[in-house]
């Protein structure tokens, strides 16, 4: 018997550091960091190329995914800093989201060790690809609004919270598929797909998307299909995915970061004329039904029928303000609480804006005002996700 919600395809493990401004400030003056070389483009080779990256996205207040040299780097980063071991990848993070509401789910797996074994849900079946345990861990750097870097001639204050991603994952870069998670998706009404976003050969990618293609010409008819973008090691390879699965998708879902690299331009957030134009021009480009936008102030969907999402956008968005709140450790009760909370007025105003546009293609809901100096930024898309989906099921 499958589950009715049914989550790809990858999952790794997750070094979570704790932001140490003093730390990193002595690590600028060691490696002579310089405000001219700040970047979040040049590959990552180094533990000074890591600092430079990591000070680079903070001064854009940008989020984002890279890829290292080895994972010997991020062992060596991650051992300065105070740090937690949790479970990374959209699909299990949205799992251990939903569970929490009472929602279980199949997962498919492509790293087993004893951290998997022992974090995710213990009542969710699972396949793995891999035919043995590994470990290839992924740093999160996590920075607030207000923190700051100060040493030498680097002077850089973030003006609000983001998270950053850097690994070097051989699981994620070869991306196997089980062929036995089709027997856990034979009666899914929802399923994921993400996690495609780290490899870096077109042919393998193209192997394992028509793998996933197969499988999904198993599902029932009434299945909705859910892609969550990604960071993409080669930004050509979104292409590859979305003219592939195209038309299987029902539902393409992005944050704002991914949106702007698909676009290559940036996107006033707060403007819902500059916004509409940009989803426009992006469902020029993407063939899914309906486009799903997610930010730290709102999130739509844009698309034929967008209204008939209003109950998912709003408990994707409950759910990811309730980790963004109170982290891992949150309860049913502080769930009913974020669910209850009135939206800042800008973000009501922007979302009142954009519903007034009309023509039963756009409808958005705003996030709840939540103030929080230490908010965890780590896997916010990954509980919308986790929120959205169980409220797809019919």
């Amino acid at each position: 018997m499958s589950e009715r919600i049914a989550l790809g395809f990858c999952n790794n493990v997750d070094y979570e550091i704790v932001w140490n401004s003093a730390v990193l400030e002595d690590l600028v003056i060691h490696f002579q960091i310089r405000p001219d070389e700040l970047h979040t483009r040049r590959p990552v080779e180094s533990e000074r190329d890591l600092l430079v990256s990591i000070l680079g996205f903070m001064k854009r207040a940008e989020g984002g995914e890279r890829f290292v040299r080895d994972s010997a780097l991020i062992e060596r980063f991650a051992a300065r800093f105070e740090n937690e071991i949790t479970l990374g990848g959209t699909s299990v993070r949205a799992a251990i989201a939903m569970r929490k509401l009472g929602h279980r789910s199949a997962l498919h797996l492509i790293t087993l060790n004893d951290h998997v074994r022992r974090l995710i849900p213990s009542d969710s079946p699972y396949v793995c690809s891999n035919s043995r345990d590994s470990v290839y861990p992924h740093l999160i750097v996590q920075f607030g609004a207000g923190d700051r870097v100060c040493a030498s001639e680097i002077d850089i204050r973030a003006p609000q919270p983001n998270r950053l991603i850097y690994h070097c994952n051989a699981d994620r870069i070869s991306m196997r598929i089980a062929p036995e998670f089709v027997d856990l998706v034979a009666d899914a009404e929802v399923m994921l797909i993400s996690g495609f976003n780290a490899m870096q050969d077109q042919r393998q990618l193209e192997d394992r998307l028509a793998r996933v293609s197969r499988m999904l010409a198993r599902l029932p008819d009434r299945a909705k299909v859910f892609l969550e973008d990604g960071g993409y090691f080669d930004p050509r390879f979104r292409q590859v995915v979305y003219r592939t699965l195209g038309r299987n998708i029902r539902i393409y879902s992005m944050n704002e970061d991914e949106l702007q690299e698909h676009l290559k331009r940036r996107v006033d957030l707060r403007d819902a004329d500059q916004v509409r134009r940009a989803l426009d021009e992006l469902h020029r480009i993407i063939p899914a039904a309906a486009i799903v936008l997610h930010t730290g102030n709102w999130a739509l969907a844009h698309g034929d029928g967008a209204h008939e999402f209003a109950a998912a956008l709003k408990a994707g968005v409950t759910m990811a303000t309730t980790r963004f709140r109170y982290g891992d450790g949150f309860t049913i009760a502080n769930h009913r609480e974020i669910k209850n909370r009135a939206p800042s007025d800008e973000n009501a105003e922007f979302a009142k804006a954009i519903n007034a546009m009309g023509g039963g293609d756009l409808f958005c809901v705003p996030v709840a005002d939540v103030e929080q100096a230490n908010a965890t930024t780590i896997g916010l898309g990954d509980a919308f996700v986790g929120g959205f989906l169980p409220a797809l099921l019919s």
